[in-house]
């Protein structure tokens, strides 16, 4: 999951929700932006065939693409304290169907529950990178898998299972709240010294989820092409290498090294390498009435196991749900503060918001593999 990010100005930050206005006291009007989509010079078919080669979720055309973004905030809504005109913050946009948020413009909007302070001895363009892979990361592990990230020693952060249980599940978008409930019991929660598998850990999101996952305790298999992304697995805290070309033979593996007693696993890669993750976990329901799980973030298996869990990250609560929207990037703040979350390796581009197709097309060609690339629009 390699992504192009950028780094602009945030216009404003309003709780809970925004009005789109470029300076106080004047009427809502639009910011204008250069090239509002990935294709603009394009007729709409040939927009949406751009669009499915990235697997861009698009609800209209013209649209505004990015979902990562850094930049300064410029204004700020009366009662938010968190946050202060000038402060540097990054922006995981998930909120995908509101187009003011997103990354691939001059200005963009945030709530303030979705921005991160970046410290002043941070690097910028990098965190630029951080955010929707964090996000990704943190609720797969903190809500579809029920891990208690309060339990860190280094950097304790927030227990979301126990927040989402404070929340009306009325307040919570229809089609996810069976998600963020699924493994709220004791039994299913992943705890310290659970292995955890990860095909697909040299993406940014496998690169964060397996950092976070060793704070947490867990033991972590990562799947990956060792000869080119191995090291930096290794130095992240990775307990065991599998190389992924060897489909069959990652799988024997797995199943060997945790005896087949598997019980968590993550794909990021899609349904084929899912169906294979599926195959390696121990489906027999327990005693206590626990179950194995596993989580696709671009797919799952179509022929699936009764006996097993499966999940999708529950994205939209992190931008539905103030309470945990603010606890996980008051967390992130911290993560950045005490250096205890490495940054993704990124690829610095210059050309703007006009370079962002040639990036666009070196992420289709595979030049970027482990990488995000950040698109400094001041350059």
């Amino acid at each position: 999951m390699t992504t192009v990010s950028t780094y602009v100005r945030v216009s404003r930050l309003e709780e809970p929700l925004f009005r789109r206005r470029l300076s106080a006291g004047r009427a809502p009007e639009p910011t204008t932006t250069h090239r509002l989509d990935v294709a603009s010079d394009t007729k709409p078919q040939k927009k949406q065939q751009s669009a499915l080669a990235y697997n861009f979720g698009i609800p209209a055309l013209p649209w505004i693409n990015g979902r990562d973004l850094a930049g300064e905030v410029i204004q700020v809504s009366d009662g938010c304290s968190r946050l202060r005109v000038g402060d540097i913050v990054l922006v995981p946009s998930t909120d995908y169907r509101d187009m003011r948020k997103a990354a691939f413009q001059e200005y963009a909007v945030a709530t303030h529950f979705n921005a991160a302070r970046i410290p002043p001895t941070g690097n910028i363009h990098a965190s630029a990178s951080l955010g929707v892979a964090f996000v990704a990361a943190a609720l797969a592990l903190g809500v579809s898998f029920g891990l208690d990230f309060g339990r860190i020693q280094r950097c304790p952060g927030p227990d979301l299972p126990g927040i989402l249980l404070q929340i009306d599940r009325k307040e919570l978008p229809t089609d996810i709240t069976d998600e963020c409930y699924r493994s709220s019991s004791k039994a299913e929660r992943i705890t310290p010294g659970d292995w955890l598998a990860i095909w697909g850990a040299s993406t940014t999101t496998g690169y964060i989820t397996l950092q976070l996952a060793k704070l947490a305790g867990l033991k972590v298999i990562c799947v990956a092409d060792v000869a080119r992304h191995g090291a930096k697995l290794l130095d992240a805290g990775a307990d065991l290498l599998v190389d992924r070309h060897d489909t069959a033979r990652a799988a024997e593996i797995i199943r060997g090294v945790t005896k087949e007693r598997l019980r968590y696993a993550i794909d990021i890669v899609g349904k084929d390498t899912a169906t294979l993750l599926q195959q390696t976990l121990d489906s027999a329901v327990h005693e206590d009435g626990s179950h194995a799980h596993l989580l696709g973030l671009t797919g799952l298996p179509k022929e699936r196991d009764s006996r097993i869990v499966y999940h999708t990250v529950p994205i939209k609560l992190f931008h539905t749900s103030p309470a945990v929207g603010e606890a996980m990037v008051t967390w992130l703040e911290e993560l950045l503060q005490t250096e205890t979350i490495r940054l993704p390796e990124i690829i610095l581009a210059d050309g703007g918001l006009e370079g962002i197709n040639a990036s666009l097309e070196a992420l289709r060609q595979g030049k970027a593999s482990g990488k995000r690339i950040v698109m400094n629009l001041r350059r």
